[in-house]
C-alpha cells in the first residue's frame, strides 16, 4: 500500500493498538490515517501544527494523543480522535528539535540541533531531565528501562548515555571520525549497534561505550535509521532507498527486503501487530509492506534460487506484490520465523 503525503516526510509513528499511522512532514504538517489488509488507506485528518518542519511524531496515552517535534523548538499535543490540539510547548528547546521517542506512558525524550536532550513528563508537561549530551544534532535516541539510561546518537559523531536517575551524563564514547545517524540495542542488552553516514555499522559493548568493538562494512550508503526485530536481527534503512534484513553478530546483511525508492529512507516502523512495515522517504511516500507476504515470497523465493544454485537477489516491492530471491544465511532466518 501507499499514501502519497504530497510533502517531503521526516517522522513516522504507528498506533501502539489499532491501524493508525501517523506522519510529520516538512510543511509542519501532521497527517493521521487508517490502514487495512485490503482497504486503501484513509485520511482522517490533516493538521497544520508548525511554522517550520515537523521533524518527529509520536503517539502518547496509549495512543490517545500525537506529540510532534518542530524545527520551531515547539512540542505539540494532538487529540487522536479529534485532530484538535491539546497544547503546545513553545520554546521547548532553544534550538530546533530533530527527535522524539517514548520512554514510559507518562515520559517522552526530545533532542534538538545543538546536542541537547530533554525529558518531558506529559501529564505535568515539565522538564524533568535535561542533558547537554553532544556538540551537534542528536540523530537518535533509545531508552533501556531496566537501567533508565537513554543512549543518543550525534552529527558530532558520538554515542551519549544519559543516566535518568543520576540527572548526568554518564557516558560518552569516542569520536567516531562518522556521523553516527541511528540506534538500536541487540542481544539482550549487551550489543548497541549505530549506523553512519558511511554506511558501516558500529557495535559497542555494553558498559564499554569509549570505543567501538566491531565496525561491520557491507552497506553502499549511509545507514540512516535501524529498526529491531529481535536480538539478533534488525532492519536497516539506506540513504539508497533499500530495506535490508541484518544479523548481528555474526554480522551479515541476511537480504535487501524492499526498495523504497532510489531516496533515501528517512524513518521505519512496525504496526502494533507486526504485519505491516512502514517506510518513508523523500519520494514523499508513504509505504505499508505486508510483513508476511513480503517474507513469505523471500523464503520461497529463496528455496527456488537454492534449488538453481543461483545466489542473486531481486528487491521487494510493497504489499501484496513483493517478491526477492535469497542466501542460504537468509533462508536459515526465515525458517525460525
Amino acid at each position: 500500500m501507499e499514501i502519497n503525503l504530497g510533502k517531503l516526510p521526516f517522522g513516522l509513528d504507528f498506533h501502539p493498538s489499532s491501524n493508525l499511522v501517523a506522519a510529520g512532514l516538512i510543511s509542519g504538517d501532521l497527517h493521521l490515517y487508517r490502514y487495512g489488509p485490503d482497504t486503501q488507506p484513509q485520511r482522517l485528518f490533516a493538521a497544520h501544527g508548525h511554522e517550520e518542519s515537523c521533524r518527529s511524531v509520536k503517539f502518547v496515552d496509549s495512543g490517545r494523543v500525537l506529540l510532534t517535534a518542530s524545527a520551531d523548538c515547539s512540542i505539540l499535543a494532538v487529540d487522536v480522535d479529534t485532530g484538535a490540539v491539546i497544547a503546545r510547548l513553545e520554546d521547548a528547546h532553544e534550538a530546533a528539535i530533530n527527535r522524539l521517542v517514548t520512554l514510559t506512558e507518562t515520559t517522552v525524550s526530545s533532542g534538538d540541533d545543538e546536542g541537547c536532550i530533554k525529558v518531558w513528563d506529559t501529564r505535568q508537561r515539565t522538564c524533568c531531565n535535561s542533558f547537554n549530551a553532544h556538540e551537534e544534532y542528536i540523530s537518535d535516541m533509545t531508552f533501556v528501562s531496566s537501567s533508565m539510561q537513554l543512549l543518543g546518537t550525534s552529527g558530532d559523531g558520538t554515542l551519549s548515555v544519559c543516566n535518568l536517575r543520576r540527572n548526568k551524563v554518564q557516558s560518552r564514547s569516542e569520536f567516531s571520525e562518522d556521523e553516527l545517524l541511528s540506534i538500536v540495542t541487540m542481544k539482550n542488552g549487551r550489543k548497541v549497534v549505530c549506523g553512519t553516514q558511511t554506511g558501516a555499522l558500529l557495535l559497542y559493548s555494553w558498559g564499554h561505550f569509549k570505543d567501538c568493538s566491531d565496525r561491520f562494512l557491507g552497506h553502499p550508503m549511509s545507514v540512516d535509521t535501524l529498526l529491531k526485530v529481535d536480538e539478533d536481527t534488525l532492519i536497516s534503512g539506506s540513504e539508497d532507498g533499500v530495506i535490508r534484513l541484518v544479523g548481528i553478530l555474526p554480522n551479515r546483511i541476511i537480504h535487501p527486503i524492499a526498495e523504497h525508492s532510489e531516496y533515501p529512507i528517512e524513518g521505519l516502523g512496525f504496526s502494533f501487530d507486526r504485519k505491516f512495515l512502514g517506510s518513508i522517504s523523500h519520494d514523499q511516500m508513504l509505504k505499508l509492506w505486508d510483513m508476511h507476504e513480503l517474507l513469505e515470497s523471500q523464503k520461497n523465493a529463496s528455496n527456488h534460487a537454492n534449488e538453481e544454485m543461483d545466489l542473486d537477489g531481486s528487491r521487494g516491492r510493497p504489499a501484496n506484490v513483493g517478491q526477492a530471491s535469497n542466501t542460504a544465511a537468509a533462508d536459515e532466518f526465515f525458517a525460525d520465523l
